[in-house]
């Protein structure tokens, strides 16, 4: 088990993959491969908020997935704090609030922000850095 997982490890991962282009990379960064989002810091919105105070969350990152059964799996897993909203019902993505990511181990962190990588890049740049790395597609 490695350390915790921390925000720079959101950030440094998917600046690590390859073909990677970030939008508003000072404020609510956005990763992209090819054009499609794979990681975004959201701007705080009416459907994630604190049920307590109502008050939006403004720390909710929002992480791509392969399937709707992965998305499933994170959800599910108890250890996780991965969440959804209804605005994200039939989205192929978790949320996760950046206050909770040191919840998640630092090395599971990083294979699940390469998953979102390779659910939005290209077969072509997927199957290259599969290769790489000596995995199989």
């Amino acid at each position: 088990m490695s350390r915790p997982a921390t925000v720079d490890d959101i950030h440094a991962t998917a600046r690590a993959m390859p073909h990677v282009t970030v939008v508003r990379p000072e404020k609510n960064p956005v990763y992209q491969v090819g054009s499609k989002s794979f990681v975004f810091f959201r701007t705080p919105r009416p459907d994630a908020v604190d049920p307590e105070t109502g008050e939006r969350y403004d720390d909710v990152v929002v992480i791509w997935v392969a399937s709707e059964g992965d998305k499933q799996a994170l959800l599910q897993d108890e250890r996780l704090p991965f969440f959804t909203t209804a605005h994200f019902d039939g989205h192929a993505s978790v949320l996760l609030r950046a206050s909770r990511v040191g919840e998640i181990d630092r090395d599971e962190l990083v294979e699940i922000i390469e998953e979102a990588w390779l659910a939005q890049a290209s077969d072509r740049r997927g199957r290259a850095w599969l290769a790489s790395r000596e995995l199989e597609p």
